[in-house]
């Protein structure tokens, strides 16, 4: 009959009142089967506490190992050789077995050498934390958002505080300088001031692809705020990993659900969360998890600079389709033109920090200059004059005559055949003699 073994030991199944059972009927010449029937046990447990773990044979050689050499030459020559080739490659050779059981005998003798340039690129390479002061350094990059529900593709210039992990985000239609420098110095407002220095990737609109070196404009710009550039080396995106992971978490915790309909509503949008949302992050200070300050009060003891008086007076360049009404959008609003240029394609130029906006025709003139309109009002400009042409324009155009029918027969008449005659430098031909019918009718109206 089963016994009652009461609570189990540390060790397996059985406790140690057990285990000295076990030995003492093994002793009196008991099989396993028999002190497992007594016990209640498994034979394999009263098996491995009287005889101890089987010992695991020796692993047969691998399938691999007479091919070694070549495998090993392979790689060096492409450690990304695809497996499909080197397995028809040895069985060229006389391997006769699967490509599964190549690809797994690989895999368990590490024959395939690490490419280290491709295990950082994909960011498995074993890396470590830097330390940011505080106020220290600012990171830039850019979010590119191909599909939008107002139809045309955005860009969200993400600035974020090293140290303390803040960000703010400002949407652009292009990534030029001009909205580059436009948008920086919204998000350093939006911050309270500006790091010692500005890390960037290597952005054409601060290093030329060309020569690897900082554009001009960029100098400029860092001059401007009194800010030094760091440029991360080229694939390298680890370098400026607080800004590479605000984007990341901007995208799925409030791109990926924001109800938004246009650019502006998105701005306002994405202010809104990055106050309630982002800056209520709990942040862990010095690697303690007892202490958790939020990312805004983190941000509190960050020593950032003074902005100067003026943003960069950077100059912001767009194309534009008028529309048949003569207006021309720019930021959320409408600009008025003369009803001339109405349906043509024109540039709109703005300079950063100032209250103007000019828009310049295809031949480089230009042709109307308005108030800058703040950003996503939906306001419609149109100047006196461009009011009263446009009305002009539209009631000289109005007309309640037929369209003309597009099947009738319009021959050239004896001018224009006479014009072409002039051009070929041939005399014109003369018309026609008059027929009888053609006296008798004249004689009839007399």
């Amino acid at each position: 009959m089963p016994r009652d073994h009461g609570q189990e030991g540390p060790e397996g199944m059985l406790t140690r009142e057990d285990e000295v059972e076990i030995h003492a009927l093994a002793a009196r010449g008991w099989s396993v089967s028999a002190i497992a029937r007594h016990t209640d046990r498994d034979r394999k447990t009263i098996r491995k506490h009287l005889h101890g773990p089987r010992s695991e044979r020796e692993r047969a050689l691998s399938c691999l190992e007479p091919y070694r050499a070549y495998i090993t030459a392979r790689f060096d020559d492409d450690p990304h050789l695809l497996g499909s080739v080197l397995h028809r490659e040895l069985v060229g050779a006389g391997f006769e077995r699967a490509y599964t059981t190549m690809i797994g005998e690989l895999r368990r003798l590490e024959l395939r050498p690490l490419c280290k340039a491709c295990q950082q690129r994909r960011g498995r390479a074993v890396t470590t934390e830097i330390e940011h002061p505080a106020g220290e350094e600012i990171q830039w990059d850019w979010l590119e958002l191909p599909h939008t529900p107002w139809g045309q593709p955005a860009f969200v210039l993400v600035g974020a505080l090293s140290h303390s992990g803040r960000f703010r985000g400002v949407f652009c239609e292009q990534m030029t300088f001009g909205h580059l420098a436009a948008a920086a110095h919204r998000v350093l407002v939006a911050l309270g001031g500006t790091a010692r220095v500005w890390r960037t990737d290597r952005m054409a609109t601060v290093v030329s692809p060309g020569s690897g070196r900082v554009t001009v404009d960029a100098a400029q710009l860092a001059k401007h705020y009194g800010v030094e550039l760091a440029i991360c080396p080229p694939r390298r995106a680890q370098r400026k990993g607080v800004v590479e992971r605000a984007i990341q978490y901007l995208t799925g915790s409030w791109w990926a659900s924001a109800r938004v309909t246009g650019p502006a509503d998105a701005q306002r949008s994405l202010d809104v969360w990055c106050a309630r949302v982002a800056d209520q992050r709990p942040r862990h200070e010095d690697g303690h998890d007892g202490d958790r300050r939020s990312v805004a009060a983190a941000a509190a003891g960050e020593s950032l600079r003074s902005l100067p008086a003026a943003a960069y007076p950077a100059v912001i360049c767009v194309e534009r389709q008028a529309s048949r009404s003569a207006l021309v959008a720019y930021e959320g609003n409408k600009y008025s033109i003369a009803p001339a240029y109405a349906a043509r394609t024109v540039t709109v130029i703005a300079r950063v920090g100032e209250p103007v906006v000019r828009i310049v025709s295809a031949a480089g003139e230009t042709i109307a200059e308005h108030r800058l309109a703040i950003p996503g009002a939906g306001q419609t400009i149109r100047a006196r004059e461009h009011a009263k042409a446009l009305e002009q324009a539209v009631l000289a155009a109005f007309t309640t005559d037929k369209t003309c029918s597009r099947k009738r027969n319009r021959p050239p008449s004896d001018v224009s055949l006479a014009a072409l005659a002039a051009l070929r430098g041939v005399p014109a031909a003369s018309p026609p003699p008059a027929s009888m019918r053609d006296y008798a009718r004249l004689a009839e109206a007399c």
